[in-house]
């Protein structure tokens, strides 16, 4: 973008999100800062983005039609995919004509709506450590193909879901079915096909954010943040903090990895991922598997990810501002302010319209900070708020983040 226009007028820059939970609101706010004019859009009304954006619109985003006449009457400049459950060959097909660009691009987003196409990118294309996997479209192929070599421990995924819905681990041939149960329970769309990974022994897990920007010579620059450290339950992120202590060459393998597979994803129409109109820009989250100085490719996200919420306490640029900009084409700051830690504040109950207990008590806990996202009904593990602390030690920040998380009360009205 050269110029940014005025938001509600015939020059405003407007800007789609396809996806308006937690991580969307904050990209929606820091898009508006820059003057954008923002359309969120969700499958269920009162989402927490659209509780900030300009415009809010609710549809089926896996339906084509819906998606096509959506795009199509709005007319926005950038459409940014924040979920994966989005019907991906119509934004490829829009992409093509010309009558939109979608970050980081159309085939990034259909590349990494589900897990096989990314770990087949990563692993037989680019040839990135992995995991040894194979692709399930039955319980007796699942259990053929640990039977065949994945072995026990193992962990079993629907192609299609998001922070860790139907994930789980297999300890041995009792957990198959269950497994196989809760993986088709737990996918985003009825798909019938998991991915069956053997375990890695790793010391931990990493989210490295790499962002692709525009550079003052005008061609992309790929930018990393600080790693960040996190814990998973069943593949949900419950805590992260950052900076993630690091060997220095399992850290340049990281980025190294990381790399590879942002520059494959930014590739444009014209299959460069340096220059272009059409080339990929944007934040994009890679997960990681670390052991000593090993490193394995896991996931990766092209957009910002659940676990750098931390990153609104602990950079001068989180990882929302640093989308914004990057998909502007504004030059971009990854830099550490200082060390701290989230923590995930749950709903704790099945209802609708909550209210939260305990803010003013969580908010005392030294150099901490919560987000309530605002989401109109409650679960019992829906992700309904987050803590963060900073400090100097990351640990002691880790401490704090949790404690402030366990003061929110969440209750029914």
């Amino acid at each position: 973008m050269k110029t940014i226009g005025t938001p509600l007028s015939p020059q405003a820059t407007k800007v789609m999100l396809l996806g308006s939970g937690e991580l969307g609101k904050e990209v929606l706010i820091a898009l508006q800062r820059l003057g954008v004019e923002t359309i969120a859009v969700d499958r269920y009304e009162n989402a927490p983005g659209q509780q900030v954006a300009h415009h809010a619109r609710t549809i089926t985003m896996s339906d084509p039609a819906q998606l096509k006449a959506l795009i199509e009457a709005e007319r926005p400049h950038l459409v940014v995919p924040e979920i994966e459950a989005i019907a991906t060959p119509m934004l490829q097909e829009l992409e093509a004509a010309g009558t939109v660009r979608v970050i980081p691009t159309a085939r990034a987003a259909r590349l990494t709506m589900d897990r096989e196409g990314i770990r087949r990118l990563a692993a037989e294309t680019l040839g990135l450590p992995t995991s040894p996997y194979q692709f399930c479209d039955s319980l007796a192929e699942l259990q053929a193909a640990i039977d065949g070599g994945i072995g026990y421990p193992c962990i079993v995924k629907p192609v299609m879901s998001s922070s860790g819905k139907g994930q789980s681990k297999i300890d041995g041939p009792t957990d198959v079915k269950k497994a196989w149960d809760y993986a088709m329970a737990g996918g985003r769309v009825s798909h019938g096909r998991v991915i069956v990974e053997g375990f890695i022994a790793f010391d931990y897990e990493i989210t490295l954010l790499t962002v692709r920007a525009i550079g003052a010579d005008g061609l992309v620059e790929t930018h990393f943040c600080e790693p960040i450290g996190h814990v998973q339950v069943n593949g949900d992120y419950v805590e992260s903090w950052q900076p993630q202590p690091m060997h220095t060459v399992a850290l340049e393998r990281s980025q190294h990895i990381a790399k590879a597979v942002t520059d494959n994803l930014g590739q444009g129409l014209n299959g460069d991922s340096t220059q272009g109109p059409s080339v990929g820009l944007g934040l994009f989250g890679v997960e990681l598997f670390v052991q000593g100085e090993q490193v394995w490719f896991s996931e990766v996200s092209p957009r910002p990810h659940d676990t750098g919420m931390v990153t609104m306490t602990t950079q001068w640029q989180n990882e929302f501002e640093l989308h914004a900009r990057a998909i502007l084409g504004l030059p971009v700051n990854t830099a550490l302010k200082s060390p701290g830690a989230s923590a995930v504040i749950y709903g704790g109950v099945e209802a609708k319209g909550i209210v939260f207990d305990g803010v003013a008590e969580a908010l005392r806990v030294p150099n901490t900070d919560i987000r309530l996202f605002g989401k109109p009904e409650s679960f019992v593990k829906r992700r309904m708020g987050v803590a963060l602390a900073f400090d100097a030690d990351v640990e002691v920040a880790r401490v704090n983040a949790k404690l402030a998380a366990s003061k929110v009360k969440p209750r029914v009205a």
